[in-house]
């Protein structure tokens, strides 16, 4: 071998095939690599054809039906075996191509094509989750299986229908229930002749019927009729929580005393999932604020009087301080003068003189609407405001 390094011809172009070019012939070193591992892989088949004979089985190389693996044993210019290409072994479906029913029979493995395909490299860590296996947590939340002896989450919901009723009997059971509530209809207090010999019987206050508003007599404490209620709106009107506030001047822990202030709750009008509206009686508002804490209607309306000027004087003593402190804050001061001649001037102009005018301040007078005190130039009559720090 000459010690200069090879040189590979420049490609030309051969007549039978024009414009394209032949491929540049191979290098001593290429040459020497392609035949070692020809070598190589000749000696590989003969190891595996010995390890077959020695085993009584057909060599590696002609077997076509074990696996794809095999089948990339096969030697150049062999032919693959009648078997590995008979139909008499081809399973019921092709979706699963590499293994036969019989095969599958005797590795003791199931018969379903798909148990043996395997995911894609690139899917390879996805996880499918078998759900019939898994348990539902709850989210960490407590449940009746949990606590199997807690009433508080066996109780089933005032206002979920149960299960085992339908939807008739649920509205039917409402509406018993709404009845049973308000004591109407058949749960309506009998009238006996009994009590009403003995007197125990409940009548209205007003007329002295019997046929009273069992709800109020059993929320006020207060016996009287529907009719009646109509008749004397100015006794038996309900009030809001905030009519009984700023009309008669009552507290929230005065109003919150169910004691003190019988209240009735009703579902609030404007929104459903807002607190409840708390109604009053009108006579038991008007009379607790009479005679328990203001005394009388006279001294109520004194109160509300007071109030109301002590809120205008506040209001006004906020809107002085505040005009004030933008006063000094923004240091904007008013401005007057007296023009003179038809065409007027500028400020800070001697009109007649020519020259620029110079402000001769008087005393400072103190405002007594404002207190601050007032100096004003003795020439042009503008009026400054004096601040003292």
């Amino acid at each position: 071998m000459s010690a200069e390094r090879p040189s590979t011809p420049p490609p030309r172009a051969t007549a039978s095939n024009p414009g394209v070019l032949p491929r540049s012939p191979l290098t001593p070193e290429q040459t020497r690599k392609i035949e070692l591992n020809r070598l190589k892989a000749k000696a590989l088949r003969d190891q595996r054809e010995a390890e077959a004979q020695r085993t009584h089985s057909k060599p590696a190389s002609l077997n076509r039906s074990s696996s794809s693996t095999n089948k990339n044993n096969l030697a150049a210019g062999q032919k693959r075996a009648y078997s590995s290409i008979s139909t008499s072994n081809v399973p019921a479906t092709l979706r699963d191509g590499r293994s036969s029913a019989n095969a599958a029979g005797q590795n003791g493995s199931s018969n379903r094509p798909l148990d043996s395909i395997q995911p894609a490299r690139n899917f390879a860590k996805y996880v499918e989750y078998d759900f019939s296996k898994m348990t539902d947590t709850k989210g960490g939340f407590l449940t009746v299986e949990d606590d199997p002896h807690n009433k508080a989450l066996h109780a089933p919901g005032a206002d979920e229908k149960p299960a085992h009723m339908t939807l008739k009997e649920w509205e039917r059971h409402q509406l018993l229930r709404s009845l049973r509530e308000q004591k109407a209809g058949p749960f309506e207090p009998g009238l006996s002749v009994l009590k009403k010999e003995k007197g125990e019987s409940v009548r209205c206050r007003e007329c002295g019927g019997l046929e009273i508003d069992w709800k109020w007599e059993k929320v006020f404490g207060c016996a009287v009729c529907n009719a009646c209620k109509e008749k004397v709106p100015d006794k038996y009107s309900l009030l809001t929580k905030t009519e009984a506030r700023e009309d008669y001047l009552l507290t929230d822990p005065e109003l919150k005393d169910n004691e003190l202030l019988p209240h009735l709750e009703r579902p609030n009008p404007h929104k459903s999932t807002w607190n409840n509206m708390m109604l009053y009686l009108r006579y038991q508002v008007e009379e607790y604020a009479f005679t328990k804490k203001w005394g009388s209607a006279e001294a109520l309306d004194e109160e509300f009087v007071k109030r109301e000027s002590e809120k205008k004087k506040r209001k006004e003593d906020k809107f002085k301080s505040k005009l004030q402190e933008l006063k000094k804050r923004t240091r904007v001061e008013a401005y007057r003068r007296n023009r003179k001649g038809e065409g007027g001037g500028q400020f800070g102009d001697d009109l007649g003189r020519g020259g620029k005018h110079t402000h001769q301040w008087g005393r400072a007078v103190e405002d007594k609407e404002t207190g601050v005190g007032v100096k004003t130039c003795v020439e042009c009559g503008m009026e400054v405001e004096e601040l003292e720090f």
